[in-house]
């Protein structure tokens, strides 16, 4: 399955009954396999999911740990790139040269990888200790 496809697809299950924003993503890990999630709001904000950290919570729940593709959804003018937080998530689990995928519905498209989004990201090397 493609990835757009996957994102597409679960984006329309989204739960955004307040911003009535819905975002679809969807990630390949290391198998092949894809996984997707959507954003699920909450009327206290800060508590929602962003949808790509449902993808990554759906590869991690199915046992894999290296994500290799990204692929955003959500009905914007321009693609939407993923948040600060979901930048740090996707680095946690993918290599700098992944490719991210940002796409609207209507059709328009842009690419990047994780490295260009989180240039300076905070990883596992800042836990050494010196």
């Amino acid at each position: 399955m493609s990835l757009l496809k996957a994102a597409t697809d679960v984006r329309e299950n989204a739960y955004a009954p307040y911003s009535h924003f819905k975002v679809g993503a969807a990630v390949r890990g290391a198998s092949g396999r894809v996984y997707a999630g959507c954003n699920v709001e909450n009327v206290a904000y800060p508590e929602g999911t962003c949808a790509e950290a449902g993808a990554i919570a759906a590869m991690i729940a199915a046992g894999e740990t290296e994500l290799t593709e990204v692929c955003v959804i959500a009905d914007s003018p321009e693609p939407t790139s993923p948040c600060g937080g979901c930048r740090q998530k996707l680095a946690e689990f993918g290599r700098h040269d992944v490719k991210v995928i940002m796409a609207t519905v209507s059709g328009k498209t842009s690419e990047s990888t994780i490295g260009d989004l989180l240039p300076a990201g905070f990883n596992s090397r800042h836990m050494d200790k010196a």
